[in-house]
């Protein structure tokens, strides 16, 4: 007979057993679970360095809409405390230099636009402070916690500035607007006049007062940073004579009281993602940079390092050919830590300001968005394959996750396995991509397969899980949960790695970047996992225009879904938001017709399709207006090609209502099913 001790070890046994045996297996993803989706994003850390306030958006069901919140989280992950309660979005968290306030942006009931408001970290309500008419782009805290300076087109705050469209005073009509600009649209932010320009103001806690300290209303001057001191101010601008042509930008200091003149202590070509960022003592700037503006389109932004006193810079990381952004202070004063696009991942570096020597900080799989810090701490939001985006801290070399709002979902979730992928191009250029595989997937067997495509073209498919509108992470999982394999192409014009194989595709779209779709499709046929006679294509944005190349040049694939797309380039000259590339990097259409017609050819060759196409896209897209996915519609239509066109009310370029994310995926689905018939799942 066992003894009291070996009965309750046998005790303690089965009901170990008995508790594993009762926790639901992961299950594939399904369609509710779109509503469960929590983003992460937007840190700022506290100046002791003890807290992180971020931004988490999610799904309100009853309102059909994303919404933002503010939560706030401990260095030691002692868990997270949800600080904004209304039933509105706010965003642009940050803390007071006392700490004693979060500050952030929303447009409350009432509020003519989003204003700035206060939260006393000791309880009360959040009070506005400014109450404007204009749009505020940005803002920051003076280190004296005693005065903000505010980025903000001029709005009805201005003699004569009317708002682009607003009605007048007791009026229910909306005013005509007069286009005096040649960047005079901008996808959600809608049309623009000069009235639109931003300029810079001060505002006294004390007394709310708001004072202009940039005066020239025919410039744009964003991106404003305090120095440590309090006593200048860096931003962005251009004083070209028409700042929409020109691609440069300028960096400019100035005394931070009303009526300084400004200082220009450098130039440069614009970047993707503005980064200014003084250095601890205050007598350099980390700014980041492009190239130039014919192939800027494609460009890895770099930061440079320029010297207050004199305008002397240099490039820090010189020759790295990789985009380097998202520059923020560590406790060492010669030291910034930023994030490295490196092929299939984003990842933490820390770059030297005195010699300019990189080092990476991890080479695992991971993708980082957003970094802040404070007293010498790093914060980042980070994500993996099978891990979703929460905010970590960072540590010498590893990531320790704080928050956990996903943690429910992804435990319940089965995720395929994600892996590397590569293979010659037909002129031999090795290619990268991602290949997602069902969770029961099994060797030998021919699958459906599906490419799917990433806008841009200059982003990538990265190791991490994108819980934006694009979701294409996470719609890869959901094809993968369905039985399909998912292939992810990093095809030339992609970021990652490096200049030359991102602008090789540059005013020639539609021929090296779809013979690297094919080589890879060609790939996985070869390698016994994708089904030639079950082939599917689709992507969104340029992911979209892509696939219009690409069914319009070869024939193996039996459906497509282009989303956001346009088949008809030059039907968009001057009616989307890029004119400015259009121009420098294809031409005008009168200089350069041939080159338009050349990458035009999905519409003015339509005849050469035979592909099953899903066109879809928002109404109200300005980035690549739905007219690109109508002809499209129309040419096939006509052709008697099986299609449909779905448009989303109300949607700019990416869907944001939760109804039509999950309507658009299941209509995806269901489009590839219906014409590649997937089989038993």
């Amino acid at each position: 007979m066992p003894s009291l001790s070996a009965c309750a070890v046998l005790f303690m046994g089965l009901s170990s057993i008995a508790a594993v045996a009762a926790a639901p297996a992961p299950r594939a993803i399904g369609l509710g679970d779109f509503d469960r989706l929590r983003h992460v994003a937007n840190p700022a850390c506290s100046p002791d360095g003890r807290w992180i306030a971020y931004t988490v958006e999610e799904p309100d069901i009853e309102a059909d809409e994303r919404k933002s919140s503010i939560w706030m989280v401990d260095f030691e992950g002692a868990g997270a405390v949800r600080l904004t309660q209304g039933v509105e979005s706010v965003g642009s968290p940050e803390f007071s230099p006392d700490g004693r306030y979060v500050s952030f942006l929303a447009q409350r009931a009432g509020d003519a636009k989003s204003q700035i408001y206060l939260l006393d970290r000791r309880g009360g309500e959040p009070e506005a402070i400014t109450h404007v008419t204009g749009d505020i782009g940005a803002y920051a805290w003076a280190p004296d916690g005693a005065r903000l300076v505010i980025s903000m087109s001029a709005g009805e705050d201005a003699p004569g500035a009317d708002a682009p469209g607003a009605a007048a005073p007791g009026a229910k009509t909306p005013k005509p607007i007069v286009i005096d600009r040649m960047h005079f649209k901008e996808d959600i932010t809608g049309y623009l006049t000069s009235a639109d320009r931003a300029q810079l103001y001060v505002l006294a806690l004390a007394t709310k007062k708001l004072e202009p300290l940039t005066q020239e209303r025919q410039f744009d001057d964003t991106m404003p940073k305090w120095s440590p001191d309090g006593r200048s101010i860096a931003y962005v601008s251009n004083h070209a004579s028409d700042p929409d042509v020109s691609d440069v930008r300028e960096l400019y200091v100035i005394e931070s009281k009303p009526g300084s003149v400004p200082r220009k202590i450098a130039d440069f070509y614009a970047p993707f993602r503005f980064s200014v960022l003084w250095s601890a003592d205050g007598s350099r700037i980390v700014y980041s940079s492009g190239i130039e503006v014919k192939r800027n389109a494609y460009a890895q932004d770099h930061l440079n390092l320029v010297t207050v006193a004199d305008g002397t810079r240099r490039e820090l990381a010189a020759g790295l050919d990789r985009a380097l952004y998202s520059p923020v202070l560590t406790g060492d004063a010669n030291t910034i830590a930023a994030i490295l696009e490196e092929d299939r991942s984003e990842i933490p570096v820390l770059v030297r300001l005195d010699t300019g020597s990189l080092q990476r900080q991890m080479t695992d799989e991971r993708s980082l968005t957003d970094l802040c810090s404070a007293a010498g701490h790093v914060a980042a939001v980070a994500s993996a394959d099978r891990r979703a985006p929460e905010i970590h801290a960072l540590e010498g070399h590893s990531l320790r996750k704080l928050s956990a709002h996903n943690d429910a979902f992804m435990g319940e979730v089965a995720f395929g396995a994600v892996e590397d992928i590569s293979f010659p191009s037909r002129d031999g250029t090795e290619v990268h991509g991602l290949l997602t595989k069902p969770v029961d997937y099994r060797p030998g067997r021919l699958y459906p397969t599906l490419v799917w495509l990433h806008g841009g073209p200059n982003e990538q498919d990265s190791h991490g899980l994108n819980f934006s509108t694009y979701a294409l992470a996470l719609q890869r999982q959901w094809f993968a949960a369905h039985g399909y394999v998912v292939l992810a192409i990093n095809y030339r014009g992609s970021g990652g790695r490096g200049e030359a194989f991102s602008a090789a595709i540059a005013a020639d779209w539609g021929r090296k970047d779809v013979e690297d779709v094919l080589a890879g499709v060609d790939h996985l046929v070869r390698a016994k996992i994708a089904d030639p006679q079950r082939l599917g294509i689709g992507g969104w944005s340029y992911g979209a225009i892509l696939t219009d190349y690409t069914i319009a040049s070869d024939h193996r694939f039996k459906a497509a879904v282009s989303g956001a797309g346009s088949g008809n380039q030059l039907a968009l000259y001057g009616t989307d938001q890029y004119i400015t590339q259009d121009n420098a990097e294809i031409g005008p259409p009168w200089r350069q017709p041939a080159r338009w017609m050349q990458i035009s050819y999905p519409l003015l060759h339509a005849d050469r399709i035979d592909t099953p196409t899903l066109f879809e896209g928002g109404d109200r897209d300005f980035n690549v207006p739905i007219a690109g996915s109508e002809q499209m519609y129309q040419a096939l239509r006509t052709l008697g090609v099986p299609t449909e066109l779905i448009v989303y009310p109300g949607q700019f370029h990416e869907l944001t209502r939760p109804s039509y994310i999950k309507f658009r995926m299941q209509r995806d689905l269901d489009w590839f099913d219906r014409h590649l018939a997937p089989g038993p799942r």
